[in-house]
């Protein structure tokens, strides 16, 4: 059991509220006013982590807050003679699932090297011979037009191996793809390169929580979040009003921007889904507890 001082899990926690707020306080504020953001929504809609569980601060399983009596007022922490700290009952099976998942998943995307050269064409793809009725984000002009988008699609190569993106393919452009990945191929096909993959690291982090430190689960919002304005920049709809400059990937030049963002991407995730492993490998190594 390591011990955290009451001062320092104190700092911590403001630390970590007055990070993660500054992406949370505008989203509630774009809620209380009716307003939708085509980049920013997707991170608290998407993904299913509140707001307010981002902002919550815990330090993770194995950690003891001196003076932290007011963490018993939530579900699953304990007295202990070092301090406040969560219950290990908390690792239901439920959640030693989730972790031998999270585990195989991470562990085989980085025996892999990273596949560049999607060029964000999924977001493309989602449009591909659509109506302007059917049209995602309704709100916001296609920099290209619909023949334009799918004039695109149709002259480059679609090469998405991320299953999440892929589901959401127009049914005529399902066939364009050079892979067809399901569910079940999950772990067989993601890569390190996929921007989707980086992203929904985000997505593995908090489905451990609280077992693991809140500082893991922002660092890995704050990458999703970067990934996600690349992402929707390299997409088809003139986002410039809300200040998202177009990556142009039917361009030569605009398809050389995406890699080197994709690689770097793929450089700052991988010590990410390494944290995320070992955390995986720590919790699995805990005795079962019954459910508290």
């Amino acid at each position: 059991m390591r011990v955290l001082g009451e001062q320092e899990w104190r700092a911590r926690r403001a630390a970590h509220q007055e990070r993660v707020e500054r992406w949370t306080g505008p989203h509630r504020r774009r809620q209380r006013a009716g307003h939708k953001h085509p980049v920013m929504d997707f991170l608290f809609t998407y993904y299913s982590h509140k707001p307010s569980l981002l902002e919550r601060w815990q330090p993770g399983l194995g950690v003891a807050l001196e003076g932290g009596e007011e963490f018993l007022e939530r579900r699953g922490y304990r007295a202990t003679p070092d301090g406040v700290a969560l219950d290990p009952a908390v690792l239901t099976a439920k959640r030693r699932d989730t972790a031998r998942f999270v585990h195989g998943l991470l562990t085989a995307v980085r025996s892999r090297r990273p596949h560049l050269g999607c060029f964000g064409l999924h977001e493309w793809a989602m449009l591909y011979r659509t109506s302007p009725g059917d049209v995602r984000h309704e709100a916001w002009p296609l920099r290209l037009g619909h023949a334009g988008t799918d004039e695109v699609v149709e002259s480059m190569p679609i090469k998405c191996s991320h299953h999440d993106a892929f589901r959401f393919f127009t049914e005529p452009a399902r066939p364009l793809n050079a892979l067809q990945p399901t569910r079940a191929e999950q772990v067989a096909l993601e890569q390190p390169g996929c921007l989707h993959n980086n992203m929904d690291m985000f997505k593995w982090a908090y489905k451990l929580d609280p077992l693991v430190p809140a500082e893991l689960v922002a660092d890995c919002f704050e990458l999703a979040v970067e990934i996600r304005e690349a992402d929707m920049r390299a997409s088809p709809y003139d986002l410039s009003e809300l200040g998202y400059e177009p990556i142009a990937v039917e361009t030569p030049e605009g398809r050389a921007e995406y890699v080197r963002r994709q690689r770097d991407f793929a450089d700052r995730a991988a010590p990410l889904r390494a944290r995320l492993i070992e955390a995986c490998e720590d919790l699995l190594t805990v005795e079962p507890h019954a459910a508290p």
